[in-house]
């Protein structure tokens, strides 16, 4: 079977420690770009397929934004989030469907609790449960029907990938990364999502960052305009206490998760990291990308530093720190 690069491919990229013993290890791979698109870092293999899953997000918003749907702002940011499911989140998302008039039961992502714990344990007092609203991913999905909406496209079946906007969604990722997908699978999302190298996925997501307002290429307009969004909005991305959200907020980097171990980041600079935690887990991903932007000389190493300790990387022994989770790039 097909599929992503093996063990012997990988490298260390953080470990987990114990009171000075070494518990685990996570391998993968990563691919630092500079700011003006050259390979300055790689680590493992960067050039078999992975699945970007949420990673991919940056793409299928710029490509739906390349519809005529004009998305700003906290609009934006919504329609490229793993939102945690806050109350300001399905706001958002209930917004981007009004627009036309989409009711959310048209939303094709599957129900789930929302993934704050505070909203969680409040809808669950209200004797609320599960909802396709509350889902991580429904901004992108409401973003997509309102594509479907604004150009007459069905909104029936609109993740089925020979719908127009998933077909649209695919060219725009071919057009960014320049590598036609290695393979198609279903995200948990329900949508499609398009196996791509570590290479072809950082560059695609440094295109998008570094686009400029002033393009005379609307998908490039568009894709600064989805930057502007996230940078300026981090807690819409993913929410509070959230890697995602933390870093955005704090040192103004673009930043993105994906499922199974995938993380993108570029800095202010333009400098950009994709990586891939081999064994899925994503609890080192953003660290990771951090030390690597500083080693890259794009965040300041103190800034990096007061950052990860906001993520809370902590290793406990009898509700005591006694270690932590450590990059090793």
């Amino acid at each position: 079977m097909t599929g992503t690069f093996g063990v012997a491919d990988a490298v260390e990229l953080a470990v987990v420690e114990r009171n000075g013993f070494v518990e685990s290890r996570h391998a993968g791979s990563a691919l630092v770009l500079s700011p003006d698109g050259e390979v300055v870092r790689t680590l493992g293999d960067v050039t078999t397929p992975i699945l970007p899953r949420s990673s991919l997000k940056p793409f299928q918003a710029v490509a739906v934004m390349s519809t005529g749907v004009s998305l700003r702002g906290e609009d934006a940011a919504i329609a490229t989030a793993s939102h945690s499911g806050t109350a300001g989140h399905v706001a958002l998302v209930r917004g981007l469907l009004g627009r036309a008039g989409i009711p959310a039961s048209m939303l094709a992502c599957p129900p789930e609790k929302p993934s704050d714990r505070d909203t969680r344990e409040r809808l669950a007092r209200a004797g609320g449960g599960a909802e396709r609203i509350t889902m991580n991913c429904s901004g992108k999905h409401a973003a997509m029907l309102l594509a479907c909406a604004a150009n007459d496209w069905p909104l029936e079946g609109y993740l089925d990938p020979e719908h127009p906007v998933q077909r649209r969604i695919l060219d725009v990722v071919e057009r960014l990364t320049g590598e036609r997908p290695a393979a198609t699978a279903i995200d948990g999302c329900g949508a499609p999502v398009h196996a791509l190298s570590l290479e072809a996925l950082g560059r695609g997501v440094q295109r998008i960052t570094t686009a400029q307002a002033s393009s005379p290429f609307a998908l490039y307009r568009e894709a600064s305009a989805l930057t502007v969004a996230v940078r300026a909005n981090g807690w819409v991305v993913a929410g509070p206490g959230r890697p995602d959200s933390i870093a955005i907020d704090r040192l103004g980097v673009f930043a993105k998760h994906g499922a199974e171990g995938v993380m993108v980041m570029t800095a202010p600079d333009g400098t950009t990291v994709a990586l891939k935690v081999l064994d899925g887990s994503g609890r080192a991903a953003a660290v990771v990308a951090l030390r690597l932007l500083a080693a890259a000389g794009a965040l300041a190493a103190q800034a990096v530093d007061d950052v990860v300790e906001e993520l809370d990387l902590r290793v406990l022994g009898g509700g005591v720190r006694v270690g932590g989770i450590r990059a090793t790039v």
